[in-house]
């Protein structure tokens, strides 16, 4: 092995009194990738963080040990000045974000921030550097890059903003790159395209990188060595075919049997349920405003022709790449979008046809558990207020009852009684999305929605809370449309599947027909780019993600799903 571009030792973190990184050490190697694995609090950002000193803007502090960066002389980052650190980062090590969004600048054009890094640590001039980031955003293949320079952050997919931070931190040709978490909220295509496109330019470039996930199909798609952490301390450190083939710590073993892998089985098809959920021919429509006086425009058709039904204690898991229709479907199935067209059958009543309060018991029949629950929860109320809301809505619970019942519920979810008097930035990720589900079941529902619950969570978390949801529904004959775009999740839990593309369901039925037999192209192509969490099936060449032979385009006309085997529909490809 080559020496050491990076060499960390005895590294202490502290926020305040709590000490988040507990004496780590660990070596990276010019051309190595290196994973950093655990679950969210095991120090493992703190760590990254830690090595740019961006700690020191989270509130953290280095509290001991050493980072040394090899050159001559080596530089001793944790004491190196301010202005010679500033000439480190994105110049010698680069560091891409989990969220691009909250990354760059929305108030400046994608040129104008990726020239800054080429003016800033090449001397470049202005047009020098626009011309080099016009290459740069070349270089990660984003299409018609001078284009792309004049527009803005939200103008952009999210694997279109994930490619430009890329290549801003790769500008300079770092000997260094740090990749916090950069695929987790990205659709499987997209994320394998991001991968591939990350070892390809290091392969280019012979950087190393530290790679930060708790995705273990990443890790095996990715690394060459893995450290695993918890509570700020290595427990494991290995080659990740060792890891993977014989981890010793059982802490890495739980993390392995946690990971979710396609192919491990589905629930068996419920013969002919009662439905509760039945939707035909729903299509959503967004207006646009065009021209100087604001003229309303075609707009943009989300959903179109959506048929689907839904029976009593079944899943049905609904997967796609980001922007297909999922959460416009879900929004517009429970009238939170109101749909431009069709009909919406909840428990038999016609929902489309109602207004006001005639709404109000499909509200208490169907509920929404949404993606961030942080976000759902309101941070000024109590978990015995918030979970019992909707139930004091419906006039199900008294003033006197609503302690009781949020007692009740939170046990029911797996939480202890006292988490009533709470708050929700005192829960974790996966705690705060039990409160949800808490919420939702403080109704009683036949039908819940549930749009990504587990997709920013851990895989142990992700599996407690897919177990809980497995659980309820055994107990209590629940419904759930399961959104996902991780569809080793979506298998473990669904009766059956939906596939969906370009706002159409283009292959619908049994999970196992579907995951087994796929009759689409595009259902090929997602399941082609799910990672295994096995370094031996490690993907080589190019990545996933070629343009589909004969899918169909979304401005085309929609076509009937036609039965490929019994209960097993798809939608005939353009030729």
């Amino acid at each position: 092995m080559s020496l050491p571009v990076l060499s960390i030792r005895d590294l202490k973190v502290r926020f305040g009194a709590h000490e988040a990184v507990k004496g780590i050490s660990f070596d990276i190697a010019a051309g190595e990738t290196l994973a950093l694995v655990g679950e969210s609090g095991s120090g493992k950002s703190a760590t990254a963080l830690s090595i740019l000193r961006l700690i020191e803007r989270e509130g953290g502090r280095i509290a001991g040990g050493s980072i040394t960066l090899s050159g001559t002389p080596p530089l001793e980052l944790t004491s190196l000045p301010e202005p010679a650190l500033q000439r480190v980062r994105g110049n010698r090590i680069s560091m891409i974000f989990q969220e691009p969004m909250t990354s760059l600048n929305p108030v400046m054009n994608v040129g104008s921030q990726l020239a800054e890094v080429f003016v800033r640590h090449q001397a470049m001039t202005h047009r020098q550097a626009l011309e080099a980031a016009r290459a740069g955003l070349e270089k990660v293949r984003i299409p018609d890059p001078a284009r792309r320079l004049g527009q803005y952050p939200h103008e952009l997919s999210g694997g279109l903003r994930q490619r430009v931070m890329i290549a801003m931190a790769l500008a300079c040709r770092p000997e260094l790159l740090i990749a916090d978490e950069p695929s987790t909220a990205l659709d499987v295509t997209t994320q394998a395209e991001i991968l591939h496109l990350i070892r390809a330019l290091q392969a280019d470039i012979g950087m190393a990188v530290l790679f930060i996930t708790h995705d273990m199909g990443v890790v095996a798609e990715m690394a060459d060595h893995v450290v695993v952490m918890k509570h700020g301390q290595v427990v494991e450190e290995a080659a990740a075919a060792t890891l993977f083939a014989r981890p010793c710590a059982d802490y890495s073993r739980r993390l392995m049997a946690a990971t979710p892998r396609l192919g491990a089985g589905s629930p068996a098809p419920i013969p002919r349920p009662e439905p509760v959920l039945e939707v035909r021919n729903l299509s959503t429509r967004f207006a646009s405003r065009q021209g100087l006086f604001n003229r309303k425009g075609a707009g943009v058709l989300a959903v179109r022709d959506v048929s689907l039904t839904l029976g009593r204690g079944e899943t049905l898991g609904l997967v796609g790449e980001s922007g297909c229709g999922k959460s416009t479907l879900a929004r517009s199935i429970l009238r939170l979008i109101e749909p431009s067209a069709g009909e919406v059958r909840i428990m038999g009543a016609d929902i489309t046809a109602l207004t006001g309060e005639a709404l109000r018991p499909m509200r208490r029949a169907a509920q929404m558990i949404f993606q961030d629950p942080y976000a759902s929860l309101n941070p000024r109320h109590a978990v015995r207020d918030l979970v019992t809301e909707p139930a004091r809505l419906h006039g199900l619970a008294s003033a006197a009852d609503r302690r009781d019942l949020a007692v009740s519920l939170v046990e029911r979810v797996g939480l202890e009684a006292d988490a009533v008097d709470r708050f929700p930035h005192q829960f974790s990720g996966g705690q705060r999305q039990r409160l949800c589900i808490a919420r939702a079941l403080s109704v009683r529902p036949g039908l819940i929605i549930a749009d990504e619950p587990v997709s920013a969570l851990d895989v142990s978390i992700a599996r407690q809370v897919t177990d809980l949801m497995l659980d309820l529904q055994r107990a209590d004959d629940m419904s759930f449309l399961f959104i996902s775009h991780d569809i080793a999740v979506v298998e473990r839990v669904s009766h059956r599947i939906a596939v969906m593309y370009g706002g159409q369901i283009v292959e619908m039925g049994p999970s196992q027909q579907v995951l087994r037999n796929p009759r689409h192209s595009y259902t090929r192509r997602l399941l082609a780019a799910v990672l295994s969490p096995d370094p031996a099936r490690r993907r080589a060449g190019a990545a996933p993600g070629a343009p589909l032979p004969g899918a169909r385009a979304p401005e085309a006309e929609p076509a009937a799903l036609h039965e490929a085997a019994p209960g097993h529909f798809v939608r005939p490809e353009a030729a």
